[in-house]
C-alpha cells in the first residue's frame, strides 16, 4: 500500500509465484475429516467451544451440494442432478446432524450469522427451503438482527422464491454472475442474462433484504479486459452493495469438470493481472 492506499502490483512477484493452487477457505479443512474423525472426535472438537465461553453466538453453515447444471470451473463439492428425490434424503440425514450437533454444543445456541452455500441452496423446492428452516429454528435460536445470508443462482430463482426467503428470515444474498460476456458464459456452460440477474436482485430489494453481493470471477477462458471491463460496467448498473472478485484456479488434475476447458482459451498471467487490476 502507499500512502494514498493504492495497490501496488509487483509484475515480477507475480510472475515468480504464477502457479495454481487449492483455496483456503474452512477450518478445518476438507482433507481433515477422514475416517479417524469419528463422532467422539467431533464431540471433543465442539467441546473446545468451552475455552472461548460457552456464552458466546454462534456462526451456522449449510452445504447443500445439488446443481441443476455442472460450471466447467467449478472447484466446490456437489452433486449434478435434476431429481429432488436425492435433495429431500438429504434434509433427513441434515435434520439429524442439526440436532445432533445441537445436541453437543453446550451453553447459548443463540446464532448471529448463518449461511447456505453449495452446490446450489436455491436448488431446493419451496417446501423443502420450509422445512429446512424449521429443523433450524427447532434446535437454535436466530437473534432478530442477524445476519442470514444465501448463495443464488438467478437462472432457477423468480420473485416468489425471493420472497419466501426473505419470510423465512434471510436478509443477505449472494449472486452468482462470474461473467456477463457470452462467449465467457458459454466457455464455463454458465449462460445467465443481465436481465434475470438483475430482476432477482430486484426482487431481494423489493422483498427487504439488507445487502446484495456480485460474485465475480477473473482469469476464465475467453476473458479479456475490454470484455471484463463491460461486464464491471454492467454490474455498476445493477449497483450492489458488494461485490466479491475470485481468482479462478485452473486445476484440470484435481477437479474433473475443469477438463472441458480448452487450455488454449486461458488468458495469460499478465492479462490477468489487468483484469484483477481492473477489477
Amino acid at each position: 500500500m502507499t500512502s494514498q492506499n493504492q495497490l501496488i502490483f509487483d509484475p515480477q512477484l507475480i510472475r515468480r509465484f504464477d502457479i495454481n493452487g487449492p483455496r483456503y477457505t474452512s477450518y478445518p479443512t476438507a482433507d481433515r475429516f477422514v475416517e479417524a474423525f469419528n463422532a467422539d472426535a467431533l464431540k471433543a472438537w465442539l467441546a473446545k467451544r468451552a475455552v472461548g465461553g460457552v456464552s458466546k453466538p454462534l456462526s451456522l453453515y449449510f452445504h447443500i451440494p445439488f446443481c441443476n447444471t455442472i460450471c466447467y470451473y467449478c472447484a466446490c463439492n456437489k452433486i449434478i442432478t435434476k431429481d429432488h428425490g436425492r435433495s429431500a434424503k438429504y434434509l433427513k440425514y441434515l435434520a439429524k446432524e442439526i440436532a445432533m450437533q445441537a445436541e453437543c454444543l453446550e451453553g447459548s445456541r443463540q446464532v448471529t450469522q448463518l449461511h447456505l452455500g453449495g452446490g446450489t441452496p436455491t436448488f431446493l423446492s419451496h417446501d423443502e427451503m420450509r422445512e429446512l428452516m424449521a429443523a433450524v429454528r427447532e434446535h437454535f435460536t436466530l437473534v432478530p438482527n442477524g445476519e442470514y445470508s444465501i448463495e443464488v443462482d438467478p437462472r432457477k430463482v423468480d420473485f416468489d422464491t425471493v420472497k419466501l426467503l426473505a419470510e423465512l428470515g434471510f436478509n443477505r444474498m449472494s449472486v452468482g454472475v462470474q461473467d456477463f460476456a457470452e462467449d465467457v458464459q458459454a466457455a464455463v456452460n454458465r449462460i445467465q442474462s443481465y436481465d434475470e440477474t438483475k430482476l432477482v436482485i430486484d426482487a431481494a430489494r423489493a422483498t427487504g433484504f439488507k445487502s446484495v453481493s456480485m460474485d465475480l470471477i477473473y482469469g476464465l477462458p475467453k476473458q479479456n479486459v475490454i470484455s471484463f471491463n463491460r461486464t464491471l460496467e454492467q454490474v455498476l448498473e445493477i449497483s450492489p452493495d458488494r461485490i466479491s472478485l475470485y481468482s479462478y484456479a485452473h486445476l484440470p488434475g484435481l477437479f474433473k469438470p475443469q477438463r472441458r476447458i480448452n487450455s488454449g482459451d486461458m488468458p495469460t498471467a499478465d492479462t490477468k493481472l489487468q483484469l484483477l487490476q481492473l477489477g
